[in-house]
Formats: C-alpha cells, structure tokens, sequence
C-alpha cells in the first residue's frame, strides 16, 4: 500500500513539474500543460524570436512578411496583421500563440481567446527584453539548452555595443517611421532604446503618444543632426527626400540622412541588435563629419 501511495506522489509531483509557467510582455502569467509543439506567430519578429529559440519546427501557422529565417517562407499563413483567417488557425491547432500585443486587431483575438488557447504577448520595450523573450519562449518549447545559446550571444553583441558607444558625444536624432503623413516613435518604444544605446538623444522622446504625428515645423525646431529611417538604401524611396528643402537643417547639411534595412529596425526580433549596430555606425558617421564642417 505504501508503495502505490509513493508511485501516486510521484507521478503527481511529475504532472505538476512539466506545467510551464511564463510572464510575457504585458505582464500576464501564461501556463501551459506542456513544452508547446504547435505555436502559430502573428507577427514577423515573434517568428525570428521562436527560431532564435529553437522551435521554428514547431511554428505551424504565421502572418505575412514572416520571410525570416529562409525556412520561415514556407509556413503555412494564417492571415497578416489587419486580418487574420481564424478558421485557418482553429484548423492547425495550435496548444500556442504568439501575439504581437499591439500589433493584432484585438477584435479578432478576442475570438480566439474564446478557444482557450494560450497567448503569449510579445512587446519588446527594451533591447535587453529580447534575450530575455527568447529565453521564455525557450521555456515554453522545452529548447531551454539552444535559446540560452542564442541569448547569450545576444546579450554579449549588445554589451560589446553598449562599451563602444556609451561614453560617445550625443547626437540629436529624429526618427521617422513614415514622411507623408509624418510620424516618429517617443521615448518609450524600442528604438528610442536603440538610439540611446548608440549615444543619441531621440528629440520627441517626450511626447506622450508612442508613434504620434509630427509637423514638418515642429522637425525644424527641434533642429536634429541626423535623421533615420527604416527603409530601402534607396534614399528616395524610403521618404527621406523631404528634407532635402531644407539645407540649413544639420542633418541635411552635413548629409546625415540615413536608411537602414527597416527589417532590422521595424521588427523587435533577433535581428533588431544588428541594426542597432547598424545605427551606432551612422551616428559615428555623423559626429565624424563635424569636425569636416569647421
């Protein structure tokens, strides 16, 4: 009797060992039952987060413009980010998704949700939240031993950064996510992180919009040395052009209009540490060139 009682306890205390418990990004606990084996991504950078983790195996169903890693194109796609096929995804059956928090119409999640399928929020605030959101995503697959491989090198890329760049003289940076109506992002969103790490001041860090619209006078204003966009090298096609009206503008001035890859800026994944580098080498560029102008 003693003996089944043990057994009992053990495989009791072995049911409660394989639950997994995660907080994601919008501070809710996730709890699954066991490691994840189906996962549907609803944004481009949720996918690069669960390859870097190890699972992309696993990912069943995804979102258009999800084209990375190579393997990721030929997913399955379950709609993009203003409509998502629900049908689609009660088919594959997923045990979870991955949701970008505010990048998914709510509406169509809400119905989802119904399902009891379990949601992992992902939003990145800080670069530091992407090491550690491969490692919960880790968590959630079992692949614990690969997504520590792959936060580790992470978190050593942006600390070799972090030493190069933080005793650097400021730069006063716009950001513009679109010219035409023209946008940019405040202090709280992860580029701001980005530009700080590089030694730059993001000149609307202070607006209380996350991506508000900004005037073109409100630009001239505030008098920025370097202007970036996410976009094509093409500087024309990534809507840098506008500037171009105003040569007295420092950043116009001393040619410091800048376009990176948008998929290294736009996606808060893996890959946005690359273009963080990316960044830092511009505003290198751009303290170089003051010297030029005396």
């Amino acid at each position: 009797m003693k003996f089944y009682l043990f057994l009992i306890t053990c495989l009791v205390a072995g049911q409660a060992a394989a639950v997994i418990s995660v907080q994601d990004d919008a501070g809710n606990t996730v709890v699954l039952p066991r490691a994840a084996q189906r996962i549907v991504t609803l944004a481009p950078h949720t996918t690069e987060l669960v390859f870097a983790a190890g699972g992309g195996d696993r990912i069943v169903g995804t979102v258009g413009y999800s084209d990375y890693p190579p393997a990721a194109r030929d997913i399955a796609r379950v709609g993009d980010h203003r409509q998502i096929d629900l049908e689609r995804i009660i088919a594959l059956k997923p045990d979870l998704l991955i949701v970008w928090l505010h990048g998914n119409s709510e509406r169509q999640l809400e119905h989802i949700r119904k399902l009891n399928i379990p949601f992992y929020y992902s939003e990145p605030h800080k670069l530091d939240d992407i090491p550690r959101a491969v490692l919960r995503i880790g968590q959630m697959m079992g692949t614990e031993s690969q997504a520590l491989q792959s936060a580790t090198e992470l978190r050593r890329q942006l600390a070799k950064l972090s030493e190069q760049y933080r005793n650097r003289p400021p730069v006063r940076v716009f950001y513009q996510v679109w010219g035409r109506p023209l946008y940019t992002l405040n202090g709280e969103h992860i580029l701001s992180d980005v530009i700080r790490l590089c030694g730059g001041e993001n000149i609307f860090a202070k607006l209380s919009v996350t991506a508000p619209a900004v005037s073109t006078e409100a630009v001239l204003m505030e008098n920025p040395e370097v202007i970036i966009t996410g976009g094509r090298k093409d500087r024309t096609k990534a809507g840098l052009e506008i500037w171009d009206a105003y040569a007295s503008m420092p950043a116009v001035q001393r040619g410091n209009l800048f376009s990176i890859d948008g998929d290294l800026l736009n996606r808060a994944g893996p890959r946005l540490i690359a273009g963080a580098a990316a960044v830092c080498e511009k505003l290198e560029q751009a303290r170089s060139r003051r010297s030029e102008q005396r």
